[in-house]
């Protein structure tokens, strides 16, 4: 065809395109460059590295898991309020009961958390208490039983919880001083809230519970010292700490021993009333009350009510009560509202019948509490530090003094005579240290006090009418009875009543018991707070008072 140029093509020869090499071609055998392969070998390590840290993340996170699982879940928390919902039969012990013996037994009992302390995140010791017994308990990690979180609960406890736990017994291996229990310890498996606290402490139980004497030989420690006053303020919390719990067992145990001793000598009990339409001592030591449109009198003893139950033939009486005096005093020793000890008894031939039963109930009262509560006392003795209380036994006995004897062991020692028509406070006291000086005791009695001393219902000394058939008992030089042989005659109690400017009239009841006939007799009236005050040596009657009235104080 003409103007079209033909072109032929060997049918061997290869299609060549522009750019791109053909097969065989010396591009073609040389294959990808060595930049390419670096980077296919970089990704592939990248890819390598990539997998291994998310399998290695995925470890992490399952052992992480793991972690958090905790497992001793049900073993520890909060228990839910108790309401009565069950009763379980679970067998409980007593922090006291515990000792080696039981090393290896798994106990269950109820206590406050007195202390804890936390080392690290895997281990917190706890120090429990029950009322003066403690024990040290120890939590710590332990696969599928103790968690970290089960720790961590346990060392966020306030102090003063009140726990439930459960544990092992386990010997110590040497004595734990910060317990009464020393030589054993509690490793614990549960551990259950029962009871927290709604607030701060006012102060510790551990510093109210610590000895003065231990505060002053630690001046480089900053001990927080609790002062009497704020003791009282916050009385519920004093009163867990092992002293007191010691001083009101022992209070306890002088209630008891009173009632024991005087049951076996024939006595029963009574229960008079405490609101009175007359004072039975002198009208300006009685609170008056409102009584409906009238007054009455809160009872300053259950005198009347005694002498009256002797009148009825009981013979032999005895009460435990509130006694009420409306006294300003603002002393180591004086309160509003006391516990009365009182005894009446009828009496044979002489009112030192009832001053000799009276002197052995006391020795009795000393006897058991020196042979039967040592522990009691010691634990009291670490915060009050004292003498043992000293009396005379056996064929000596107890030292007998009278009215004029006292009042020459004063002047002897260089009392002004006229200052000495009664013995106050201070002389009592000096007394008591010229007696425990002359015949090392304690305990003492004073008989024949001036009948001007003494109350309306005293019997007169038959021999000078200036003296009575009366006594008081003294321990460590301050009184803790006062006692004598009542007038059975109602002429001559008239005549008593209006030489001390009561009517009789007033108390018409009372002096008509002794003319239907009354026998002879007699008794005395104790302060228990007094006597477990002296023979603790606590140096202040409301430490031995639970919740103690006085001028100032009517809470809590």
């Amino acid at each position: 065809m003409a103007g079209t140029q033909e072109i032929k093509i060997a049918d061997n020869a290869p299609e060549a395109v522009s750019g791109v090499p053909t097969e065989g071609s010396a591009a073609a055998e040389q294959g990808p460059s060595k930049n390419e392969l670096k980077k296919r070998a970089k990704d592939a390590e990248k890819a390598k590295k990539a997998a291994e840290k998310a399998a290695k993340q995925k470890e992490l996170e399952a052992q992480k898991a793991a972690a958090d699982e905790d497992y001793a879940v049900a073993s520890y928390g909060k228990e839910s309020l108790n309401q009565s919902q069950s009763r379980p039969r679970r067998q409980r012990v007593q922090i006291c009961s515990l000792n080696p013996s039981m090393d290896g037994e798994t106990v269950l009992l109820r206590a406050r958390v007195q202390t804890s302390r936390a080392q690290g995140n895997k281990m917190v010791f706890l120090n429990l208490r029950q009322r003066t017994d403690s024990v040290q308990a120890l939590l710590i990690v332990t696969p599928e039983k103790v968690s970290k979180q089960m720790v961590k609960w346990a060392a966020s406890l306030q102090d003063e919880s009140i726990v439930l736990v459960e544990g092992a017994v386990k010997k110590s291996p040497e004595v734990i001083k910060s317990a009464s229990v020393g030589d054993v310890e509690l490793h614990l498996s549960k551990i259950y809230l029962i009871s927290g606290l709604d607030g701060r402490l006012p102060f510790t139980v551990e510093d109210a519970n610590r000895p003065e004497a231990e505060i002053a030989a630690n001046e480089d420690v900053q001990y927080k010292r609790v002062l009497l006053d704020t003791r009282l303020d916050n009385r519920i919390i004093d009163l867990r700490t092992q002293t007191n719990q010691a001083v009101f067992k022992l209070q306890h145990v002088i209630g008891h021993l009173f009632r024991d001793f005087l049951e076996s000598k024939g006595f029963i009990e009574i229960h008079s009333p405490k609101l009175q339409g007359a004072a039975t001592e002198s009208g300006a030591s009685v609170f008056k009350v409102n009584y409906f449109k009238g007054s009455a009198f809160l009872a300053q003893s259950p005198q009347l009510a005694k002498q009256m139950a002797i009148a009825a033939d009981f013979e032999r009486v005895y009460e435990i009560g509130p006694v009420f005096r409306a006294e300003n005093s603002n002393t180591h020793r004086h309160m509003t509202e006391f516990v009365g000890l009182d005894l009446e008894m009828a009496i044979e031939e002489h009112y030192h019948e009832v001053m000799e039963l009276l002197d052995d109930l006391f020795k009795h009262m000393f006897r058991s509490l020196r042979d039967r509560y040592k522990n009691e006392i010691e634990v009291v003795r670490e915060a009050f530090p004292a003498d043992e209380f000293k009396w005379r036994e056996g064929s000596e006995g107890t030292l007998k003094l009278t009215f004029k004897e006292a009042v020459d062991f004063l002047v002897e020692d260089g009392v002004p005579k006229e200052t000495l028509d009664d013995i106050d406070t201070e002389n009592e006291k000096r007394l008591g240290r010229i007696v425990k000086a002359k015949y090392d005791t304690d305990y003492f009695i004073i008989d024949k006090f001036p009948m001007a001393l003494r109350p309306f219902y005293t019997m007169p000394d038959p021999e000078d009418p200036t003296l009575s058939n009366s006594y008081d008992f003294f321990m460590r030089g301050e009184e803790i009875l006062s006692g004598a042989q009542r007038i059975h005659d109602p002429a001559l109690l008239t005549e008593k009543m209006k030489e001390k400017g009561i009517d009789p009239a007033s108390m018409a009841s009372y002096v008509d018991a002794f003319r239907m006939g009354c026998p002879p007799h007699g008794g005395g009236g104790i302060g228990l707070e007094r006597v477990l005050m002296l023979f603790l040596k606590l140096n202040n009657i409301r430490r031995a008072s639970l919740f103690p009235r006085d001028p100032k104080r009517l809470e809590p």
